[in-house]
């Protein structure tokens, strides 16, 4: 982004932008760096700090969005295909195919997070210490092979083996994909980006019901109608791992398709992060400030509460929708408005927290949309003549789906320091694992058609969800005010702005903001606390964001 000197008259489009804060000019100084820094700082180091313009910051941007973005778009679309493949096939006859009881169809939804439970800090370790895009694309080859593998199970054993190899290797994929938002955009853009690729549940949701509706309709007498969607979701996924490994940069240091100016002007654009790109270190003093950060427990209890209730929805969704009185086939079709209902809600909510930069209110008024559904399915009758009234309800109840990439992008936003980030990032799953553990051993089929100890538990945890939304923000009010207070004791400004999260029309509003950018301009690599790879309780200058 060019300062006012070199971009006098922005266009409308800029004035509306995130701002970046280049350096005033090319550095010329040696930098020191020590070997604990981050590898962002080593390679501002080799290469030189550099001024850019606004336009060449914005055309790096999109390259970034073009081909990153894309990439782990697909990635999450084929995590979220494969693990969602049970519910798909569970009105086409592998309770009966498989010869599985009631409690055991639940337990093969809830094997797959116990397997992602266990292997989450695993994950969280190999984010730290090898090239991001080759674990990523390894993952996704491992678990499509699996899924394709299942259509060879048909009983319990052998069908909760599998489910449990394929939430082994999905562990890795939504730390992944929140690893990489956190290493490519700045923290204003975090938001949205992470809602786009929440968004592919919803995808998910659309195509997934398509797809079963049309392989349901293959009858053969070789292979049960089951086996056919395991194996068609599993291929795809295989293929399009592949290409991941070919097209995914490790880093933005490691992005061969960008110009060696490009990569600086990557790197350069998250200084104002406060969080580091990626250390390759794996430090043990990140992962005990994890355990013992107060906010990282409350957004956990936050991740299980909502969880909890979207576990046991994903898993008997369309079995609830099938007692409301429609046929198998019915009860596909009339799911996929919920892929619809999903990709509106997750976007459009990230679109308000981004503009109003507070996402414990909205988490609150999210909260409330799927409180109301639940209330309409536990006290209205299942008559024919109520089916529309109890189809609203359970898309209201779906609307629980932007809830969750809301607090993934809300605890990112606020942890600095490259090992923190992953433990931190794995705390988070462990607690949607937990949830998705529990949920769905809620649900029995023997509670058909009402459901009422699933859904009664459901009404609870959204309550609890609407209330830490509330709590949470205080919380960090009193963080951002010890931060204030420790800056003026080193002898820095207690009140300091947050580059990272201003747009670019409050700043040319701002004299502050305009001051506090010259500032930056001559700050060293050496005095910078996020390439230094600090954790954020330790980084006096880390402003944390409601």
């Amino acid at each position: 982004m060019a300062d006012s000197k070199s971009n006098p008259t922005p266009t409308v489009a800029a004035d509306t932008a995130d701002a970046i804060t280049p350096v005033a000019e090319a550095s010329e100084r040696i930098h020191t760096v020590s070997s604990q820094a981050d590898k962002a700082a080593q390679f501002i180091a080799e290469h030189g700090e550099v001024a850019f313009t606004y336009e060449e910051e914005r055309a790096v941007l999109k390259r970034i969005d073009v081909r990153i973005l894309p990439l782990i778009l697909g990635a999450y679309f084929f995590q979220q295909l494969d693990k969602s493949s049970l519910s798909y096939v569970s009105i086409f006859g592998i309770l009966e195919d498989a010869h599985l009881q009631s409690r055991e169809y639940s337990w093969l939804g809830s094997i797959l997070y116990i397997a992602q439970l266990i292997f989450q800090p695993l994950a969280a370790f190999l984010l730290v210490k090898l090239p991001t895009g080759k674990v990523i694309g390894t993952a996704v080859v491992c678990w499509g092979t699996c899924a394709a593998i299942m259509a060879a199970c048909t009983n319990f054993k052998s069908l909760l083996a599998m489910r449990f190899l394929l939430g082994s290797f999905e562990a890795m994929i939504a730390p992944s994909c929140l690893a990489v938002t956190q290493m490519w955009w700045r923290r204003s853009e975090q938001t949205l980006r992470a809602s786009y690729w929440n968004a592919m549940n919803g995808v998910t949701f659309i195509v997934g019901s398509l797809v079963t509706y049309g392989l349901g309709h293959i009858v053969s007498t070789k292979i049960y109608r089951y086996q056919t969607i395991f194996i068609f979701c599993g291929v795809l996924t295989v293929i399009f791992g592949v290409a991941f490994l070919v097209f995914m940069p490790d880093s933005p240091m490691e992005a061969k398709y960008l110009s060696e100016r490009e990569r600086i002007i990557a790197v350069e654009r998250l200084r104002a992060n406060q969080m580091g790109v990626a250390s390759r270190q794996w430090k043990w003093d990140h992962v005990k400030e994890t355990f013992m950060d107060f906010k990282t427990l409350l957004w956990f209890l936050l991740i299980v509460a909502i969880s909890i209730a979207s576990g046991g929805i994903s898993v008997f969704g369309n079995l609830i929708l099938k007692d409301f009185g429609f046929t198998n086939f019915n009860a596909i079709l009339f799911s996929m408005p919920t892929g619809v209902i999903q990709i509106v809600i997750i976007i459009g909510s990230a679109w308000i927290a981004t503009r109003i930069g507070r996402k414990g209110i909205v988490i609150t008024g999210l909260a409330c949309l799927p409180t109301i559904g639940t209330v309409l399915m536990l006290t209205v009758p299942r008559t024919e003549s109520n089916k529309g009234v109890l189809l609203l309800g359970y898309y209201l109840v779906q609307c629980l789906g932007a809830i969750t990439p809301m607090v993934y992008a809300w605890s990112a936003q606020n942890t600095g320091g490259d090992t923190k980030k992953k433990t931190s990032s794995a705390m988070m799953f462990m607690g949607m694992c937990t949830g998705n553990i529990i949920g769905p051993l809620l649900y029995n089929t023997k509670d058909a058609p009402l459901y009422r100890p699933g859904l009664i538990a459901n009404l609870i945890m959204f309550v609890t969800v609407g209330v830490l939304g509330l709590l949470i923000p205080m919380y960090l009010m009193v963080l951002n005010r010890w931060h204030a207070k420790k800056r003026e004791e080193l002898g820095k400004q207690a009140n300091i702005v947050d580059e990272s999260m201003v747009r670019r029309k409050d700043m040319q509003d701002s004299k502050a903001v305009e001051l506090e950018q010259n500032e930056h301009a001559g700050r060293n690599i050496e005095d910078d606390n996020g390439l230094n790879d600090l954790p954020d309780l330790r980084n006096e200058d880390f402003i944390y964001v409601y």
